[in-house]
């Protein structure tokens, strides 16, 4: 995995003044676009999306400096326009193109290198299991991506749901944990930048289909699922569990994502401190 994504650093490098397509991206890497996204924002603590921003910044920072006009360098980096150039020159780094270009400004974004480094490595619990296929009965609603915190929309979802459709839940579940599971699926495509809504659904894992009027269901396919169990304070622990399965243990193991929905459960008493949650990841093995 090194290898490939240094090979993919190599290549934005090479075309940081063209299109980095998604065709592009699986040829490298050799997982799917979306997939190889979603471990990258994990490993790197950024979007993709937002590692070439920086990167063609930093480059036009560089090319003011070295006497390019302003509309030159706008328009080398794809912006449509030399006034959307110069807002997201500032965003990035505070001043504007013109201002650079008079004071010799320098702000620089590095490229990245990855390596894995074995000492000081983090043991991660996960057991492999093979589930058949199942059915997740419970309410859904469409919410905004975010992946730290706690996210409110899901939290007013949860408190929406009513005692008689907990207790339909309830009824239907038979399958482990028996316990409400948090489910997300449907990404838009603003997923990579942190953007857009997703579709989450509380529910419960059953056999059954289900027949009541007020609650919806999703089938999920037979797969084998990598299982993390986690304890600590609740959300944090969670989303680093979440985190580090993406940057230190997919990476090394031999599997990849499999599309399906990503899967958690926390047992959850109303207290933060001390929680037991489960991340599912649903994989298969990677061809070589």
């Amino acid at each position: 995995m090194p290898e490939s994504l240094n090979r993919l650093m190599a290549h934005i490098e090479q075309h940081l003044t063209d299109e980095i397509t998604n065709q592009d991206i699986t040829r490298i890497i050799g997982v799917s676009d979306y997939h190889f996204r979603r471990m990258f924002s994990y490993m790197a603590g950024m979007t993709l999306n937002e590692y070439i921003r920086n990167r063609r910044l930093s480059e036009a920072n560089k090319d003011l400096i070295q006497g390019m006009s302003v509309t030159d360098v706008a328009f080398t980096y794809g912006y449509q326009s030399v006034d959307g150039f110069s807002r997201a020159f500032r965003d990035w780094c505070g001043f504007l193109p013109s201002e650079v270009i008079k004071n010799k400004i320098q702000k620089s974004f590095p490229k990245f290198t990855f390596f894995i480094d074995i000492k000081g490595g983090i043991s991660m619990e996960f057991k492999l299991e093979h589930k058949p296929s199942f059915n997740v009965v419970g309410v859904s609603k469409r919410v905004p991506i975010q992946f730290e915190g706690v996210n409110n929309a899901i939290a007013e979802l949860a408190e929406s749901i009513t005692d008689q459709q907990y207790s339909e839940m309830a009824q239907l579940a038979d399958l482990y944990p028996n316990q409400v599971l948090n489910v997300s699926y449907d990404f838009d495509e603003g997923y990579l930048d942190e953007k857009g809504l997703l579709t989450h659904m509380i529910g419960y894992a059953t056999t059954h289909s289900n027949p009541y009027e007020d609650l919806e269901q999703i089938t999920i396919a037979s797969n084998l699922w990598a299982v993390f169990p986690n304890t600590g304070p609740f959300p944090e622990t969670l989303q680093e569990t979440m985190a580090k399965t993406y940057a230190e243990w997919l990476p090394t193991s031999g599997y990849e994502l499999a599309d399906l929905p990503s899967i958690s459960y926390t047992e959850y008493d109303g207290l933060t401190d001390d929680v037991y949650s489960e991340v599912w990841v649903a994989v298969k093995e990677k061809k070589l």
